[in-house]
């Protein structure tokens, strides 16, 4: 097996992660609606998620670990991407928020500031920001 083939594999399986904790956040409330499959079925071509790893993933969504990504700027795309899903039918109650934080927690966030993160990620998400602002905002947060 060549290195190529490692980081490939390896690559992959963070996409099924992630892939995977997009649909464990779209089935929270137990259903998954219109726009949360429009936004499942496009991030699962946008990461490569086979046919067959999409059948797989939506019937056991657990069976794939979350992987926090290393650098801070792709645990807040992550973020972005849990909260648009967390979002994605225009509610927000205490389950989503309780849900958002425990991924942002498995990202990698800290607990002594995720409740501020995840309310900033969920103030821009109802502002309709793009990632690009969202990124901005959350990276000068504190500023």
């Amino acid at each position: 097996m060549s290195i190529s083939d490692l980081f490939d594999s390896g690559f992959k399986n963070r996409n099924k992660g992630h892939f995977s904790a997009i649909v464990r956040v779209a089935l929270s409330d137990g259903e998954i609606n219109a726009e949360e499959k429009e936004f499942i079925d496009r991030l699962a071509k946008n990461l490569e998620i086979s046919a067959d790893e999409y059948e797989e993933i939506m019937e056991n969504p657990m069976k794939y670990p979350i992987n926090p990504p290393y650098l801070y700027i792709h645990r807040l795309e992550r973020l972005y991407d849990l909260a648009r899903m967390v979002y994605a039918d225009h509610v927000l109650g205490p389950k989503q928020k309780e849900i958002l934080t425990k991924f942002a927690l498995a990202l990698g966030f800290t607990p002594g500031n995720v409740n501020y993160i995840v309310d900033k990620a969920l103030s821009l998400l109802i502002l309709n920001v793009d990632l690009d602002t969202f990124l901005f905002e959350m990276q000068h947060m504190n500023k």
